[in-house]
C-alpha cells in the first residue's frame, strides 16, 4: 500500500485534473469520483489533500461515508516516509 506524508497528500487536491484524496484516521481515500468533491472542495468547508480526521468529528455525517471510496494508501508522519 502506498504511503503518503501530509506534504505528499496535499498534491492530490482535486484541482486542474489532479485526483482528490483525503485522509481519515491514517487511511487515504480517493474521493475523485464524488460530485460532492468536485474541484477538490466539499461543502465549501473542506479541501482535498488534507487530513480530515478532526473535521469529521463535527460533520453532520459519520466517517462511514468514506467507506464508499477506495483506499489508496496510508498517511504516515513526515519523518517515516
Amino acid at each position: 500500500m502506498r504511503r503518503f506524508t501530509l506534504s505528499e497528500l496535499r498534491r492530490y487536491d482535486g484541482k486542474e485534473g489532479r485526483p482528490a484524496y483525503v485522509a481519515f484516521q491514517g487511511k487515504v481515500y480517493d474521493v475523485s469520483s464524488s460530485f460532492l468533491w468536485r474541484g477538490g472542495r466539499h461543502q465549501a468547508m473542506h479541501n482535498a489533500g488534507e487530513d480530515l480526521t478532526e473535521a469529521l468529528r463535527s460533520a453532520p455525517h459519520g466517517p462511514e461515508l468514506l467507506t464508499r471510496f477506495p483506499v489508496v494508501g496510508e498517511l504516515v508522519p513526515e519523518e517515516t516516509a
